[in-house]
């Protein structure tokens, strides 16, 4: 073999080994780079916080410990649970009582509260100030009117003027406070919550007058609380949901501007207490025919008054021109029927309706959003319509 062979076949022992190292490096530089790479996302797993995924929102916790009524087997667990509490503290029925010492017993908001402690639940604070007035009104004593501020913004804000619930006999801005705080971080607006006289010391149309009387003041007034006086709405619940649609009518008839919008939560908007809805839930709980027959019993001056076109909504009121309107109901609660018949009827007169029924619940859920998972989207569905009105 000559020189020239001899070089040439040298030089591809060499290349040949060389080769097989590189061939072994790169494998072992792949795996040890996939080792690398291993390290360091399960270090950033274990000690970067800032870089892990969020998260899954903890699944409520709260459920019933039996099993459900018969007259709602279809209820929702949670609901079932609140309902459970609250008759857990083995209150007469109302009925049997004075409506003072009705304004005494413990209510849907203690029993949400009674829940949360039992499950360790600390509550969120809402992002809201909270402020108290009196305003002037028809009564020599004024209205007392607590106002929710927002925490976040400047203003000036939108204002929901809002009605509590209680049949126009108990209740207050204490028991209704979780609305009027949630409406107004959710809806980013001032809430004014009206403290309106009750029956029977103040018989009908008491509770009217002094729910438009508060509405007319933060129309004139709102910037006296950083509110927009252009974007004024109303909202209620209950017997509040009809103050609240008093309030467009009265507003109407007496040559004040409309509010932008009306949310109405399972609003009283007839005198009929023969309805499908009360038929099926007549002996529900917390609300049924006894205790409506009740409140009416206390409010009314004769039973003519539930043919006033401010009680009977969808029977004697002209609703055309009233401003657009929210309307949520709950499934297991006598004056779902009336507010379906409601959310028919102001349609059928021109006005924008949205309504929406909340399956498995019963009255006085809205507030409970502690504890009900549908509370919070029956108040995220308002405060949404909210927004879209005060654009």
């Amino acid at each position: 073999m000559n020189y020239f062979n001899e070089n040439v076949l040298e030089e591809k022992a060499i290349k040949s080994a060389v080769n097989g190292q590189r061939i072994r490096r790169k494998k072992a530089g792949f795996s040890g780079w996939l080792a690398l790479l291993f390290g360091v996302i399960l270090a950033a797993c274990q000690n970067d916080p800032i870089k892990n995924p969020e998260p899954k929102p903890t699944e409520n916790p709260i459920r019933p410990t039996g099993p459900a009524p018969a007259y709602a087997p279809d209820i929702d667990p949670q609901m079932l649970a609140v309902i459970e509490q609250l008759q857990g503290f083995n209150s007469p029925p109302i009925p049997q009582l004075s409506p003072v010492q009705a304004r005494k017993l413990p209510t849907v908001k203690d029993a949400v509260e009674s829940l949360l402690k039992k499950y360790h639940i600390q509550p969120k604070p809402a992002m809201v100030d909270i402020s108290q007035r009196v305003i002037p009104g028809p009564s020599p004593e004024g209205i007392l009117v607590r106002i929710y501020t927002p925490k976040k913004g400047t203003g000036p804000f939108p204002v929901v003027v809002y009605y509590h619930g209680g049949g126009w006999v108990i209740a207050g801005p204490d028991v209704y406070e979780p609305s009027a705080k949630a409406l107004s971080e959710k809806a980013e607006a001032i809430v004014v919550s009206v403290a309106y006289r009750q029956a029977p010391e103040n018989k009908f149309p008491a509770a009217h007058e002094d729910a438009f009387a508060a509405y007319r003041w933060v129309r004139e007034n709102a910037a006296v609380i950083n509110g927009n006086p252009a974007k004024v709405a109303v909202a209620g619940e209950s017997a509040g949901g009809n103050l609240a649609a008093g309030v467009g009518i009265l507003a109407r008839e007496r040559g004040v501007a409309l509010p932008v919008h009306q949310v109405l939560v399972y609003p009283v908007a007839n005198n009929d207490l023969t309805t499908p809805s009360y038929n099926t839930y007549a002996n529900a709980q917390p609300l049924n025919r006894p205790l409506i027959e009740w409140f009416v019993d206390k409010y009314f001056n004769t039973p003519a008054d539930g043919d006033n076109r401010l009680i009977s909504l969808v029977d004697v009121a002209d609703l055309k021109g009233l401003p657009s309107a929210t309307i949520i109901n709950a499934q297991i609660d006598p004056l779902t029927s009336e507010g379906q018949q409601l959310a028919d009827q102001l349609r059928a007169a021109g006005v924008p309706v949205a309504y929406q029924l909340y399956q498995g619940v019963t009255h006085e859920f809205f507030g409970a959003a502690a504890a009900v998972d549908k509370a919070g989207q029956a108040q995220d569905f308002a405060a949404s319509q909210l927004r879209n009105a005060f654009k």
